[in-house]
């Protein structure tokens, strides 16, 4: 994809009508596009459509109308590069690559994979991404901080997984009601879920690029790991924060509901985030399920943000030597983070590690709001820590 002059990249619909049976055959269309907005020079994101089954990646040559799903399902994921130059381009191309390639590593072709399995290889996945970008980036000076956010989905029967690392987005509309199903890694999203900011001083928020943590800016990264069970109708968007910070959840909720197929929904998202401004590149995943699900009832569960915890398992990743199954990612030093930020005055997304990221339940419990005097003394108060160490290492 990053090799198209264009400003519009495109994925056909693919069909996969031979695909090996599936013991719940799943039905979908799907269509992913990124363009490079308005104001950048290049693009730095980059997308993923993968059915693993057929061990096979969408591209030009993938005509179709539908996708009938093997037992591996179907690997999708969205990635906006950081660092300026080509340091981003290269950062995200490396992601959606390396996840393709660990989560199809040695798929027992012969039979369905648990969910378990396709869970852990996608969070593994994303860990071992991060990782070669950290490596490649300490290898090459010129691409010191690049980095790169992913919302990556693995979709195994009816269980859709979410790998989430920055601040794009997964949703799922049902019913014409959109939820996202992840959560932003962000400066601001924390802001909001303290009680800190509403949703529409978050809007005006001058910090609002400020992201908590990105493949390729620490050794490892805390991925956070949730899930959606699907049903008949669902349809799934997955984007940069291209679209979401230029188009309101109510705008790409109508959008969603009126479009007759994810080609159609993906453009006219682009066209209204340009329309907007065009301010970042733009890139989206839409997904149309269409048959092999269950109907929507009052049984199942809410649509919500909703964690996966996956079994705990005894064994030592051989993967790379910093064990990129540890529990939890270490936060990175604050005099790095700004030498990073120093270095890369075209950085689309600003990355500060030095706050923890939060592990918010499905039901946050309500927060009593600081006062705004503390707030902006506290945010005041990083932001010149952050311009001291600037200074001092000039």
């Amino acid at each position: 994809m990053s090799e198209s002059p264009e400003s519009v990249k495109s994925l056909p619909s693919i069909d996969l009508v031979d695909a090996p049976p599936s013991l719940v055959p799943i039905a979908l269309e799907v269509q992913g596009k990124t363009d490079v907005g308005r104001e950048r020079e290049h693009n730095e994101d980059n997308f993923l459509v993968a059915d693993l089954s057929r061990g096979q990646r969408g591209g030009p040559d993938a005509y179709g109308t539908s996708v009938v799903l093997g037992g591996h399902g179907l690997l999708l994921a969205v990635c906006d590069g950081m660092g300026g130059a080509a340091a981003g381009e290269v950062a995200s191309q490396m992601a959606v690559d390396v996840i393709h390639q660990h989560v199809l590593a040695g798929l027992p072709l012969e039979a369905p994979l648990d969910r378990d399995g396709i869970a852990r290889r996608l969070v593994r996945s994303v860990e071992e991404a991060g990782f070669r970008i950290f490596e490649a980036a300490r290898a090459d000076r010129s691409r010191r901080g690049m980095g790169t956010t992913v919302t990556a989905a693995a979709l195994v029967d009816e269980m859709l997984f979410l790998a989430q690392v920055g601040d794009s987005r997964a949703y799922v509309l049902r019913e014409e009601k959109l939820v996202q199903v992840t959560r932003d890694q962000s400066l601001v999203n924390q802001l909001i879920e303290a009680g800190q900011l509403t949703e529409e001083e978050a809007e005006t928020f001058e910090h609002n690029n400020i992201i908590l943590q990105a493949l390729g800016t620490s050794d490892h990264v805390q991925v956070d790991l949730t899930y959606a069970e699907l049903r008949a109708g669902d349809r799934v968007l997955l984007c940069s924060d291209g679209l979401s910070g230029m188009v309101r959840n109510e705008e790409i909720r109508k959008m969603l509901v009126a479009a007759a197929t994810p080609a159609e929904a993906a453009q006219v998202l682009i066209d209204r985030a340009n329309a907007n401004g065009g301010h970042d590149n733009i890139t989206v995943i839409v997904a149309f399920f269409e048959g092999g699900l269950r109907n929507p009832s009052s049984s199942d569960l809410p649509l919500v943000y909703r964690k996966y915890a996956l079994p705990e398992v005894e064994e030592v990743s051989t993967l790379h030597g910093s064990g990129i199954m540890a529990a939890a990612a270490d936060a990175m030093n604050l005099s790095a983070t700004a030498d990073r930020l120093r270095s890369t005055p075209r950085m689309q997304t600003g990355v500060f590690s030095a706050i923890p990221i939060p592990a918010p339940s499905s039901e946050p419990t309500p927060r009593e709001p600081l006062p705004r005097s503390i707030l902006a003394l506290l945010v005041s108060s990083v932001l010149a820590l952050v311009a001291a160490i600037l200074y001092s290492r000039r």
